[in-house]
């Protein structure tokens, strides 16, 4: 899928629709980063939070770059508009079905439900998780242009390839979330909108053909790294070394105050994040040995929910062996170090905020 992603961006950027169509919206904007970094996450997370988006935004980040350039900011800043909009969202998950399907019946709370508090969080996270990235900006030497040097013109072709993607956008939404489709079904999906956007286009068979094997020539590091960090995973997971780890870290929590086990299971789960990176597969294996614990301390299921999100998102933010984080990085050519050092102060702060949240949580009986 991850390939094929990036064939089908490949012929989106042979067409010239993207750079078009991205010299029209700085036109449009005067080329101002304060107005379009918010809009621009909020729409991210938002996708993340309510409809648990997240590799799909994989095809988002080589646009970011295009954006960036134009602005003169470097490819952290688009790497970091899309990664931090979509870790955000997915640490809030509002009723992100990807990880409330399977952790809340686990803990026998209704599905979706507790989602106000969920909504505040989201809503504070990502205002600081935009404030960072504008600070990051402005600490840049960015001033916003007093004038753009770009003909921010659409052609009728261009226009006719901007609706294909704006409607397949639409199309993935409904096949992940309520056709329920794998990584073979968006992979048909992606070369079917290569080979529309090619004909909106009027590209010939060969120009087409070239422009989605460039493209997918991009994603070969990303493919590799996320084989690579789910190899880890399987392997850790067939040898029975995550069964030892779980049991020892639900020790730590269990028979404390009801306060300090909440916080504890946050911890518990940013330490199994390293070891299993996929959200689904966590709720899965962690679920039904925190969910008794939690129920002896007096810490309830929707809490625990609560502490499994925030242990699951924040680790994200930072761990190597998350595939999607490496693709993200390989995809937006952002070395692991540099970005580490990027995101941590916001790590730190968001990881502060997530137990003072639990705190109230646990205090207010959520």
């Amino acid at each position: 899928m991850i390939m094929f992603i990036g064939g089908m961006f490949g012929v989106l950027r042979k067409s010239g629709a993207l750079d078009a169509g991205i010299d029209r919206l700085l036109v449009r904007t005067g080329g101002n980063v304060y107005l379009l970094t918010p809009v621009l996450m909020l729409a991210i997370a938002a996708g993340s939070t309510f409809l648990g988006l997240i590799s799909e935004y994989l095809v988002i980040i080589p646009m970011m770059l295009i954006l960036a350039q134009r602005l003169g900011l470097g490819p952290l800043y688009a790497t970091g508009l899309v990664a931090i909009a979509a870790k955000i969202g997915y640490l809030a998950s509002v009723t992100n079905p990807l990880a409330l399907v399977i952790a809340q019946p686990i803990v026998q709370v209704p599905l979706l439900s507790g989602a106000g508090l969920r909504m505040a969080v989201f809503v504070l996270f990502l205002a600081i998780g935009i404030a960072y990235l504008l600070l990051y900006v402005k600490r840049t030497g960015y001033s916003v242009p007093t004038g753009l040097d770009l003909q921010g013109r659409l052609l009728l072709s261009h226009r006719f390839v901007l609706f294909v993607v704006g409607a397949s956008v639409v199309v993935l939404v409904i096949g992940t979330s309520v056709w329920k489709w794998g990584d073979i079904q968006l992979g048909a999906f992606y070369i079917f909108e290569g080979i529309i956007i090619a004909i909106a286009a009027g590209m010939s068979v060969r120009t087409a053909c070239d422009a989605f094997v460039e493209g997918m020539k991009g994603m070969m590091l990303a493919g590799l790294l996320i084989g690579l960090a789910k190899a880890i995973e399987i392997v850790l997971h067939d040898s029975l070394v995550l069964d030892t780890v779980i049991y020892h870290l639900a020790a730590i929590v269990e028979g404390r105050s009801k306060i300090f086990a909440a916080q504890g299971m946050i911890l518990v789960q940013m330490l199994l994040d390293v070891l299993i990176p996929s959200t689904s597969g966590k709720a899965a294996i962690s679920m039904p040995i925190l969910g008794p614990i939690g129920h002896i301390s007096g810490v309830s299921g929707q809490s625990v929910v609560l502490a499994f999100l925030f242990g699951n998102g924040l680790t994200n933010m930072v761990t190597p062996t998350s595939g999607m984080l490496l693709a993200y990085l390989a995809t937006g050519k952002v070395g692991y170090g540099a970005w580490l050092r990027f995101i941590f102060p916001l790590f730190a702060i968001l990881t502060l905020l997530s137990m003072a949240v639990m705190a109230f949580a646990v205090y207010t009986g959520y």
